[in-house]
């Protein structure tokens, strides 16, 4: 039998001072809830229903970028190399599902860089002969500061040279357990302003290539460096730039 590893946070309600785009907000309504509705929909009485309970029922509403989550093209930029950015309905299901690799990056300060040369000698550390549909996994331990109001101030962050190497690789979809892909946004802000220049600000995710992130995963420590596949779909949205995802971890 398969060991599964979860790699998806929990989806719960977001705390007070979220911002709208990354809120989770999640309305529960109970089974006496439930048998009023059956009562006004159908117009039975809840003494036709066992013990006098209806149906539980969640409403909930979602930033399509809060929890764990797959970026689409779309996200970065209108276009990519020339062409009109695909938005996450339109990507195929073979992204989603491959032989996966851990990228070790503990013990990284805030706003360190995962170098291309880091990554290739971290992929080459794991053991893992990496091949076109390969789906790269960078652990970096900051899923500790997830749910946590300055958890996007935290973690390292992947190169644009890195990145493009990746995708050259033909790796589609690659992944890290921090708020982002890119080092914190306040430190590359700064940093541009600073220079006055672009090319700083979310480099790593306006390489102008194709390509999707998985971003705040969790658990990657429990997986294997190499010889274990992911499964990561996204949700179906019209349009959308992004989607949560189950993600997961195939080990065996």
């Amino acid at each position: 039998m398969a060991r599964l590893v979860d790699l998806s946070h929990l989806i719960e309600s977001s705390p007070e001072g979220t911002p709208d785009f990354l809120r989770t907000d999640i309305v529960y309504e109970d089974h006496d809830a439930g048998a009023e509705l059956y009562e006004q929909l159908l117009g039975a009485p809840r003494r036709l229903l066992r013990d006098g309970e209806g149906p539980a029922t969640e409403i909930l509403t979602v930033g399509t970028h809060s929890a764990t989550h797959l970026d689409a093209p779309y996200h970065y930029n209108s276009t990519i190399e020339g062409h009109r950015a695909q938005t996450i309905d339109e990507l195929p299901l073979e992204h989603f599902y491959g032989p996966g690799v851990v990228v070790d990056a503990l013990g990284r300060e805030d706003g360190d860089a995962v170098t291309l040369e880091q990554m290739q000698a971290g992929i080459a550390a794991a053991g893992h002969d990496l091949k076109a549909g390969d789906i790269v996994l960078v652990h970096t331990g900051s899923d500790r500061y997830y749910g946590q109001p300055d958890y996007m101030a935290h973690g390292p962050g992947v190169t644009a040279e890195a990145t493009i190497w990746l995708i050259e690789q033909g790796v589609w979809t690659m992944g890290i357990d921090a708020w982002g892909w890119d080092r914190p946004l306040w430190m590359q802000a700064q940093e541009a302003l600073e220079r006055d220049a672009p090319g700083i600000l979310w480099a790593a995710h306006q390489v102008d290539r194709p390509y999707s992130q998985i971003e705040r995963l969790t658990n990657l420590g429990q997986l294997p460096k190499t010889g274990f596949t992911v499964a990561c779909f996204p949700l179906k949205i019209k349009g959308a730039s992004a989607a949560p995802a189950r993600v997961v971890g195939i080990v065996g």
